[in-house]
């Protein structure tokens, strides 16, 4: 059987009224007395009556719902980002669709191409690692469709956006590791093309010069995908672990890229943090629970998912064109456990 939606028609059918008599009373019009009012609320909640979403957007121009496009839910930093979003999203009375990239640019332009076709009053994005070609969302910005960057931005394009500093979090990171007597630091980074990627490896490669140390290309390596594939970053972790001079510590610069690179060493019977110190930019509570616990920076991730909808309700609201824009620099936090202390 085909599901039918309650209408003002079933309400005004149980109450014996007229639709346009019910309609007055639900936008709780002056020519509908109180008593009345109360009935046609009373019996819209009794047979669950919710209004049309589809009237109600051609009525006020707008769909009161918003796209999120991420690389990858199943990642813990994105998934506490879009739960700042939903949480102040829908306080505001706006609705959250939420697409994935898979870190592909194909599925990134398909799923814009989707979120704008159903008429979203804005869009929050953050960069898939293959995206270098950014007319697609240039032509959406162009015409006037609001959008708001965060966490992999780019600057062609001219609006709000949200980041961490993360200079400083790669910085406080490998000076932590130095200060506690490794020499030889490695980087496990993300594409080259991120800015995230290139942010950090500037902060990691500026505290080694700050303490003396040498920065060596060989104790970069980048994972394309950022951690999603798994043999990608085995494979990395393995030839950083293979060098003649192997490194005394990794400082890894994402979610998958920490968990995959720690189970990569576990499984070479490593010891951490005697043998490899190890600190990675992660948001997976499970850090202080492995053994031993892990050192972090962790994001203010909900924070940037709130902040990120605010800057673009902001755009979606304003009575004027917005034509000077923000750009949020969050605070991240370097959260000390036992993976980078020698013992």
């Amino acid at each position: 059987m085909k599901f039918e939606a309650v209408t003002i028609k079933d309400i005004a059918k149980a109450l014996g009224l007229s639709t346009s008599t019910i309609s007055r009373a639900l936008r709780d019009s002056h020519e509908i007395s109180a008593e009345t009012k109360q009935l046609v609320l009373e019996c819209a909640e009794k047979l669950n009556y919710k209004p049309n979403p589809i009237a109600l957007s051609l009525k006020e121009k707008r769909s009161r719902s918003i796209g999120v496009v991420v690389c990858e839910i199943a990642n813990s930093f994105f998934s506490q980002v879009i739960n700042g979003i939903e949480s102040i999203a829908y306080d505001r009375g706006y609705n959250v669709i939420v697409s994935q990239s898979h870190e592909s640019y194909d599925r990134e332009v398909v799923d814009l191409q989707f979120l704008s076709s159903r008429s979203v009053d804005g869009l929050i994005i953050s960069l898939a690692t293959e995206t270098t070609d950014l007319s697609h969302i240039k032509a959406l910005h162009d015409r006037g469709m609001p959008i708001v960057l965060f966490d992999r931005i780019t600057e062609e394009i001219n609006t709000h956006k949200v980041i961490v500093d993360n200079y400083r979090g790669a910085y406080d990171a490998t000076e932590h590791l130095i200060k506690n007597g490794y020499k030889r630091i490695a980087a496990l980074a993300g594409s080259e093309f991120l800015s995230i990627t290139s942010e950090r490896l500037a902060g990691y490669n500026d505290a080694l010069k700050a303490h003396g140390l040498e920065y060596s290309k060989e104790y970069v390596q980048h994972c394309y995908y950022g951690g999603m594939i798994f043999s990608e970053v085995e494979e990395a972790v393995n030839k950083l672990l293979t060098l003649k001079q192997k490194p005394d510590a990794i400082l890894t610069t994402s979610d998958k890229l920490t968990t995959n690179c720690l189970r990569t060493v576990k499984r070479r019977g490593i010891s951490i943090p005697d043998e490899l110190g190890m600190i990675g930019f992660s948001n997976y509570d499970i850090a202080e629970l492995v053994d031993p616990p892990l050192t972090v920076i962790r994001q203010p991730a909900e924070e940037m998912g709130k902040a990120a909808t605010d800057l673009l309700l902001q755009l979606v609201e304003s009575k004027r064109p917005v034509k000077e824009f923000e750009k949020r620099v969050l605070t991240p936090e370097l959260q000390v456990r036992e993976s980078a202390i020698k013992r």
